[in-house]
């Protein structure tokens, strides 16, 4: 076996990786003259979640998914709410696997329970460090007639967008920031979450959602709002228009040197989005 290191070909961290290594995700490991998902099935959170929570208001309101997740992330943003398994490495929180099968047939069981339940949710950690496992359950929900729901911060290389994009049914991607200062702080670049939003919105079969975490003195200004939901109404779409859910933060994880984002501040912004977007919801109000 060669000693040259291996590039992991997930994201822009392009992490190189010597035998037996993990990568910046903490999820993914060299194995042999592969990058592989470690955490593949390693599942951390098992929930039924209604659709609203993810958050998707425009698609199938009133309905149910499977919601799972794992550990692992690509991102650092400081203000994560979900940094207990996002943050974590194997070691550092449970996990039970779970095939493809188990999933699909966990979300038929619930499915006879609450007929209103339509498929799977990859959500909590950041899906897309293990697209393995959601490209192959996905794959598998189809046959069975369930949905596939993406929520992800779109770190990915487009290479990946294209493999997962056909399916997903439904996606909401945080859209962070309208500038690379703002990702810089988070460990990522604007341009390729921007990529991923587009091929999304140009795949007639995903409808998709974003959300914005309002966070005081980042990105909280008139101008801050006017850049995103501008380029948002420019973006061509060819499913249903996008939503933009605006939601709140409150002190979480790195970040607790700051109040919860003041309520008027939400009502503000999205008085702004909606002079360029149809579809605006506040969150955490």
């Amino acid at each position: 076996m060669s000693d040259t290191k291996i590039t992991c070909p997930v994201c822009p961290h392009a992490c190189k990786l010597a035998e037996g290594q993990v990568g910046f995700c903490r999820a993914r490991i060299r194995r042999g003259d592969k990058v592989i998902d470690q955490n593949y099935g390693r599942l951390t959170s098992l929930a039924l979640d209604p659709i609203e929570k993810k958050p998707l208001a425009n698609y199938k309101p009133g309905s149910y998914v499977v919601s799972v997740g794992s550990y692992g992330c690509n991102l650092r943003c400081p203000f994560c709410q979900n940094w207990e398994i996002s943050q974590a490495n194997e070691h550092q929180v449970p996990w039970k696997t779970v095939s493809p099968e188990q999933l699909v047939q966990i979300t038929l069981n619930e499915q006879k329970v609450y007929t209103n339940t339509i498929g799977i949710a990859y959500t909590y950690n950041e899906p897309l460090i293990g697209w393995e496992y959601v490209r192959d359950c996905s794959k598998l929900a189809h046959q069975h007639n369930l949905d596939n729901i993406l929520v992800s911060n779109g770190y990915a290389t487009e290479a990946v967008i294209w493999e997962i994009a056909p399916v997903i049914d439904a996606a909401n991607i945080d859209f962070k920031g309208s500038n690379q200062d703002f990702y810089k702080q988070c460990a990522g670049d604007i341009q390729t979450v921007e990529q991923t939003i587009k091929i999304l919105a140009a795949t007639p079969t995903c409808h998709l959602e974003l959300t914005t975490l309002i966070i005081p003195g980042m990105n909280d200004t008139t101008a801050d709002m006017e850049d995103i939901a501008q380029w948002i109404a420019a973006l061509p779409v060819k499913g249903d228009p996008i939503t933009l859910h605006i939601t709140r933060f409150f002190p979480q994880w790195r970040m607790q040197d700051r109040p919860p984002t003041p309520k008027q501040t939400l009502y503000s912004l999205a008085e702004v989005a909606r002079k360029y977007l149809d579809h605006v919801e506040l969150g955490n109000i």
